[in-house]
């Protein structure tokens, strides 16, 4: 049986399911299991052209009045794979061609040199890219969403037009209070004008793949401030154990295949430089990535993993055969705009 898109719009959420059969090996759904347990479920997916179905599903389903869906005509755009037609990958019983979709994306990674095979780093690239993508998309919506007067830029106000002026001098620090956000919309605001333009704005949206350290150091403490329990600014052994160090083991064995990981024991001793058997927010500084992957992160993990999986002669590198017969690793995904994630990406 063929490869089966199910392609629903419903009224709170919407979805995205690649069914398989017969059943990819126990062994290998497991690991695809493991790494969006790992890493969260809601990040780029390796087709762009997946992507744009879902962007213009949720439009759709914003803007309409419960129409049946219709599947969506894509754009030329030979950079990022998604054509003209979308259509016509299609079957009239709503099958999804994923094949045909791999055939036609190959070229396009296989650049860096072209030689019939996809290496780490093309793979690599392309996930990359996919990521920034997709960060740049779920900007353009929320600024879409957001910006009042068109000009482009977020003010607090825009963001956060419930907050009375008597609320942020109160500035309350608690989480989701006025100080709170306004505290995090500084951190975002580089120039200081008070005015988030579209990088900052992006970065205020994803702390997480920001290469702004005021901000980074911002999520750091957010973080932090969950898991230090006695609230005196640092975190003992039993804090780090309970948790971070959790965070940290699940994704460094998946990098390393679970080969020499660190115990909890062993890796609260690297980080306590000054030894006195606590953890500030700079001593936790190397393993934030651990404590709250991003895109770019995930893109990373999802192009090892897809590597470890798909390439059957292990030689490094990804030949079309191979992902022809390990398509599904690329596309078995289920994406929900209700999927709970642990992050700072805070509702209104």
């Amino acid at each position: 049986m063929k490869v089966v898109v199910v392609y629903p719009l419903l009224a709170t959420a919407i979805i995205l399911f690649l069914s398989f059969s017969p059943s990819p090996s126990p062994r290998k759904n497991r690991n695809n299991i493991s790494l969006h347990r790992r890493i969260g479920n809601n990040h780029a997916p390796f087709d762009p052209l997946v992507t744009k179905l879902l962007i213009d599903g949720e439009s759709r389903e914003k803007n309409s009045d419960s129409k049946p869906p219709a599947v969506v005509q894509g754009s030329v755009n030979p950079f990022t794979g998604v054509f003209e037609d979308a259509e016509e990958y299609f079957s009239e019983e709503g099958q999804f061609n994923i094949k045909g979709r791999l055939q036609i994306l190959f070229p396009l990674l296989d650049n860096a040199p072209e030689d019939g095979k996809i290496s780490l780093k093309e793979l690599e690239v392309w996930n990359l890219q996919q990521a920034a993508n997709q960060l740049i998309s779920r900007t353009q919506k929320e600024i879409k969403d957001h910006d009042k007067n068109g000009d482009g830029a977020i003010t607090f106000a825009e963001y956060q037009p419930l907050f009375t002026k008597e609320d942020i001098e109160k500035n309350d620090m608690t989480h989701g209070q006025a100080g709170w956000w306004m505290e995090k919309f500084k951190s975002a605001d580089v120039d200081g004008n008070e005015i988030l333009d579209f990088k900052e704005f992006m970065n205020f949206l994803h702390p997480e793949d920001s290469e702004n350290e005021k901000l980074q150091r911002w999520s750091l403490k957010e973080k932090m401030q969950g898991m230090d329990h006695d609230k005196d600014g640092k975190l003992n052994f039993k804090e780090f154990r309970t948790q971070a160090y959790e965070n940290y083991k699940s994704t460094a064995e998946f990098e390393s295949g679970g080969d020499d990981v660190p115990s909890a024991e062993e890796k609260f001793d690297e980080l306590d430089v000054d030894k006195d058997r606590l953890l500030t927010e700079e001593e936790l500084r190397p393993i934030v990535h651990y404590l709250h992957p991003g895109e770019f992160d995930y893109a990373k993990h999802y192009t090892k993993y897809l590597i470890h999986e798909a390439d059957d002669d292990k030689d490094g590198k990804l030949s079309l055969k191979e992902m022809l017969e390990n398509d599904h690793m690329f596309y078995n995904t289920v994406i929900t705009e209700n999927d709970d994630e642990e992050d700072f990406h805070d509702e209104l």
